[in-house]
């Protein structure tokens, strides 16, 4: 099935346009608040990053990092497997405190001066960002490898006790929601609804106020990745090796991509942009696929797998492999610009903010790159 033009693509315009704020010009709403970085969880950079990266400064911790960082106020907030929550100067990439929970194999997000992130004793934390304090901790019943994310009075987030929580911004239980199957991706919100995708092969669409499910799109396949969502259409890979575009309010399934030769499953999370869904997949590649069918745009070999989420600012692609080199590439073609290798495998997301790109390493260490001054 091909979307319509016409009909699709000026309200999904419209919802990107919002999800990254309209904040090329606008300083304090360049920030990477969620997972991905922003509540529609595209993964669209709200400003272009400098043309060629250069490495600013670099931060050891002593076990790996998972997940994307959050960034907010020019605090850069990490969790390593370490069992530390670390808020940084994003300018120095000097420590400002430490905050002691389980390992943190999700990624930290921040809302309204407080930062929000679950850990693999299935514990979650609320944090004051400045202070790096607990306010407050709810326990769930496994380990929560979901972020956050938000509407304006309630939290929600994903753990894999199978359960979807709701949570009031001070920690008391709303509503959860239980599917079939543990739940590895973050939460997308619009508007009154919110969506999620799990080890049950559904995307499930539910009313944010209620937790009532509105409706469910059966997939082809388990997903541990987080769908994305543009106008009336969620995209998620599957473990059954494809891609999937879901039209929500429809409850159908608009295409199914999946690669001709040697495909593997896709445990990366899309970007999407107006025209492409940009993801990594286990058999060592990127791929740009056309929104309006799922064609083939182009695709990108690294020389390991691809289970980092890629990111777009601007015209460019950033993407992190296994084989532990961060890829700059044209959005356009794919051509590769840049190569940057790192210091061991690459599992966690980049973040961007503020001019610089954010990625961590399983050999625990946090990288900054940026624009050489």
């Amino acid at each position: 099935m091909t979307l319509g033009h016409r009909q699709s693509f000026p309200l999904c315009a419209l919802l990107l346009a919002v999800a990254v704020g309209l904040a090329a010009d606008d300083p304090a709403k360049d920030e990477w608040l969620l997972f991905r970085g922003n509540p529609l969880q595209t993964g669209i950079a709200p400003a272009p990053l400098p043309k060629q990266l250069a490495e600013l400064w670099k931060f050891p911790t002593k076990d790996s990092i998972e997940a994307a960082v959050a960034v907010s106020g020019g605090i850069v907030y990490a969790g390593s497997m370490d069992e530390y929550l670390y808020a940084l100067d994003l300018a120095k990439g000097t420590e400002k405190w430490k905050y002691k929970g389980g390992p943190f194999k999700a990624p930290p997000s921040v809302h309204d001066g407080a930062v929000y992130v679950g850990d693999a004793d299935g514990l979650f934390h609320c944090i004051d960002a400045a202070k790096g304090t607990k306010r407050w901790t709810f326990e769930t019943g496994a380990e929560i490898d979901s972020g956050a994310n938000f509407t304006k009075d309630s939290l929600l987030f994903g753990s894999t006790d199978e359960t979807l929580y709701c949570l009031s911004l001070d920690g008391k239980e709303r509503w959860k929601f239980k599917i079939q199957g543990p739940i590895y991706g973050s939460p997308a919100v619009v508007g009154d609804r919110t969506f999620v995708a799990g080890c049950d092969s559904n995307v499930h669409v539910l009313d944010i106020q209620t937790g009532k499910e509105l409706r469910s799109v059966q997939l082809e396949g388990q997903t541990g990745a987080t769908a994305a969502v543009a106008g009336d259409y969620i995209y998620v890979g599957t473990m059954s090796n494809q891609v999937q575009a879901v039209d929500w309010k429809k409850g159908a399934i608009a295409w199914t991509f999946q690669p001709a030769k040697r495909s593997q499953p896709f445990r990366s999370s899309a970007a999407v942009t107006d025209a492409l869904v940009v993801i990594g997949s286990e058999d060592k590649r990127v791929y740009a696929l056309k929104r309006t069918d799922g064609k083939e745009a182009w695709s990108f070999a690294t020389e390991g797998r691809v289970n980092a989420s890629p990111v777009v600012a601007g015209d460019l692609v950033y993407a992190a492999s296994l084989d532990g080199k961060l890829y700059v590439l044209d959005l356009k073609t794919g051509q590769q610009l840049q190569k940057i290798a790192l210091d061991g495998p690459i599992s966690a997301s980049p973040a961007v903010a503020g001019g610089r790109l954010l990625i961590g390493t399983q050999k625990g260490t946090l990288y900054c790159f940026g624009e050489k001054q």
